[in-house]
């Protein structure tokens, strides 16, 4: 499978996907993005059109360890959680952004889980 036509399906699943999922002020949206070496994380309220909240490996203040990538993804998920939790929101809808549930995307998810955000 081409790149373009991979982009291209990654897209249209995204589309169908936000058709349904909606972020409010009190329940935001998660949308991860992923590239091919960093992860980024925002917290969306859709009614208002504002981001509350974002996080990324590419952050100045993430610490760059000596993990892989899926170990990077484990602490974005982390401090976003704590940064969220910090903020009052306890509960979000997660968007994916058209990626499979595998891998980073996972394991920011579950790492945010467990941080205690509830999905």
């Amino acid at each position: 499978m081409t790149i373009e036509k991979k982009r291209d399906r990654r897209l249209r699943i995204r589309r169908r996907i936000r058709k349904t999922i909606k972020g409010t002020a009190e329940r935001p949206r998660m949308s991860i993005f992923r590239s091919n070496n960093h992860i980024y994380v925002q917290l969306i309220d859709d009614k208002s059109k504002h981001t509350l909240l974002a996080y990324s490996s590419f952050s100045k203040s993430f610490e760059k360890n000596k993990g892989n990538k899926t170990e990077n993804a484990i602490k974005v998920g982390e401090i976003i959680a704590e940064k969220a939790m910090k903020k009052g929101i306890k509960t979000i809808t997660f968007d994916r952004g058209g990626y499979l549930y595998h891998g980073r995307v996972k394991a920011l998810a579950n790492a945010a889980r467990k941080n205690g955000l509830k999905f």
